[in-house]
């Protein structure tokens, strides 16, 4: 398995052994893993991606600010000219799934996801020449 990952927790959401978890799964599955920490801000998360030239982009959302955060941090990485997908995982309710994709996030994580489908969704999203 190949990519690159930034996994971040933005905003004021301190809860992140789900991410911890997360990162893991991935790395286990043979992806290199960036871990940001805690109190990002959409435009340091946005940075780093393009810093560290990573294919996805992984939110953990938490604290109910998944509507406002995700998309910010689309925002940010488009102003940048970036396209890299931006994944969000955790406390996700299903009527809020539609509005964050219209918004441009590539995939959405609820509770109960398995490390098979996060594994594959994001492995999906790696350019094949990575």
């Amino acid at each position: 398995m190949r990519g690159r990952v930034l996994v971040a927790k933005v905003g004021l959401d301190g809860h992140d052994r789900g991410i911890k978890v997360v990162a893991r799964i991935l790395r286990d599955a043979g992806m290199e893993v960036v871990y940001t920490g805690l109190f990002q801000t959409p435009e340091m998360v946005a940075a780093a991606a393009i810093q560290e030239d990573v294919d996805v982009v992984g939110l953990s959302m938490l604290s109910g600010a998944h509507l406002t955060l995700a998309p910010l941090v689309v925002a940010a990485l488009r102003e940048r000219g970036s396209e890299i997908p931006v994944v969000v995982g955790g406390i996700v309710p299903s009527h809020d799934v539609e509005e964050l994709t219209t918004t441009g996030v590539a995939a959405i994580f609820g509770p109960g996801a398995s490390a098979e489908e996060i594994v594959a969704t994001i492995s999906s999203l790696v350019p094949q020449d990575h």
